[in-house]
């Protein structure tokens, strides 16, 4: 028989094991909890992975498209906004900017799919009339993306791309710092890839020829300041 010293410390130890069971099992019950989390939080991610996948695949095709039918070099719209976006990460824009940034420069002339085939294809200069209708087309892209949320962001760029820093660019007349800096950023982009590239109207500029008119025209069509980073860093930009 036990005396009752010992029935206690017998007792005592009972509710100890009783305890680390429950607190074993506790345990185990969180661990499962916590893995079933986790994959279900694993199976969340691939689906926004999958959905982010097929998200930008749409919005690339929709640029391939716009190429071909504005008659752009193949590719210009891609490689303009991975340029881009390699720019406004030197000049330092934000990482919060950076998916809206690329998104507005692929899809920066998205508007054009409302301007018609007899001007966006004209083979001569354009008449006034035909310019004011060209010039709407920033406006154009904005009723194009606006209803869609996750390209809202990217609406200054496809707005502004444009306008000129001494204030005669369209379709607002901004100028200066007035000009959102990101399309400050993908108007020198845009010419350099544009002149580089061969129309049927003219050949292809030299990287030296496109430098220069980036300088000669520092100040007046574009911001100054980014025409410098762009120059001394391009090799960066275009790699």
């Amino acid at each position: 028989m036990f005396d009752w010293q010992e029935r206690y410390y017998l007792g005592q130890m009972a509710q100890m094991v009783a305890l680390e069971l429950e607190h074993s099992t506790l345990l185990d019950a969180a661990r499962q909890e916590i893995q079933e989390r986790k994959k279900a939080e694993l199976k969340i991610h691939d689906a926004y992975e999958a959905l982010d996948q097929a998200y930008e695949s749409t919005l690339i095709g929709w640029a391939q498209a716009l190429d071909m039918r504005d008659g752009e070099t193949q590719g210009h719209s891609r490689r303009v906004a991975d340029m881009t976006l390699k720019l406004a990460k030197i000049v330092g824009l934000p990482e919060s900017e950076w998916v809206h940034i690329w998104r507005g420069a692929l899809l920066h002339d998205i508007g054009k799919m409302g301007i018609p085939d007899s001007i966006l294809l004209h083979p001569g200069p354009l008449g006034e009339r035909e310019w004011e209708i060209m010039r709407r087309h920033p406006v154009y892209g904005v009723e194009w993306v606006e209803r869609v949320e996750h390209l809202k962001l990217a609406i200054p760029l496809i707005r502004h791309h444009h306008e000129r820093w001494d204030g005669t660019g369209y379709p607002d007349g901004l100028k200066g710092n007035e000009i959102p800096r990101i399309a400050r950023i993908f108007s020198i982009v845009d010419v350099w890839d544009a002149l580089l590239s061969k129309r049927p109207y003219r050949d292809a500029w030299t990287r030296e020829e496109v430098a220069g008119y980036l300088t000669k025209n520092a100040g007046r069509q574009f911001d100054p300041e980014i025409v410098d980073i762009f120059l001394q860093r391009y090799q960066e930009v275009i790699s």
